[in-house]
């Protein structure tokens, strides 16, 4: 096991792990414990009452963050004809053509989220099983799949994040940079969980959200009381 340095040590000291915390005082703690010279990403990690291996009771779905994520997001777009010079005109930062099809496939991956028009999912049918372990596959259900790129290049750009339970039952999500200081990154986690909490599948049982836990990309995990979600 490595040796935790003397701030990482200094920044565990500053949270009790067996407390949940209120959610803003959790994200406080979180930006006051950061320790390192870049601007770290905070995550959100939810686990739910649910079992994916039922269909029913699959968490899928997209939520814009209020405050964006706080990076550039490349996005690259399948398409063709008048619908290239729409997602360029939309901000689009790379347009697939079979070249570029070929550098994904010796594995140039240069962007962070991939968009297709319906008419272009055969080609972009031969990468499914290069994109969709990275999560950059496009798809009809996260909104990736359209004719309507302009609407789909801008809320990529300003902040959607698509999310998906994992078999253990945790959904897990950044929220931001801690950059953004608490009150900004509350906003986000707020939009986060109303949407969670508005999926919640009819067949669960029990506590929907079981447990929560806030962290920053080197910072210490820190545990947020599920009842003080409203």
């Amino acid at each position: 096991m490595p040796k935790r340095s003397k701030n990482h040590t200094e920044a565990l000291k500053k949270v009790d792990r067996t407390v949940q915390y209120d959610p803003l005082n959790a994200l406080e703690l979180t930006v006051s414990s950061s320790y390192v010279k870049f601007d770290e990403t905070v995550d959100v990690a939810v686990r739910l009452s649910v079992d994916p291996r039922h269909a029913d009771q699959m968490v899928r779905g997209t939520v814009i963050l209020p405050n964006g994520l706080g990076k550039e997001v490349k996005v690259l777009v399948f398409a063709k004809g008048e619908k290239e010079k729409e997602a360029l005109d939309a901000g689009a930062d790379f347009i697939a053509d079979e070249d570029t099809i070929k550098k994904i496939q010796d594995g140039w991956f240069g962007f962070d989220k991939a968009i297709a028009t319906p008419d272009m999912m055969g080609s972009v049918g031969k990468l499914g099983r290069i994109l969709g372990p990275r999560g950059l596959m496009p798809n009809a259900k996260t909104g990736t799949v359209t004719f309507e790129l302009e609407k789909a290049i801008n809320e990529v750009k300003a902040g959607k994040i698509d999310f998906r339970v994992e078999k253990a039952g945790i959904v897990h999500v950044p929220v931001g940079k801690i950059s953004f200081g608490a009150q900004k990154l509350a906003e986000n986690v707020k939009a986060f969980l109303d949407k969670l909490v508005a999926l919640k599948p009819a067949s669960s049982k029990g506590t929907y959200l079981k447990t929560i836990s806030i962290s920053s990309t080197m910072g210490p995990g820190i545990k947020v009381d599920p009842l003080l979600i409203k």
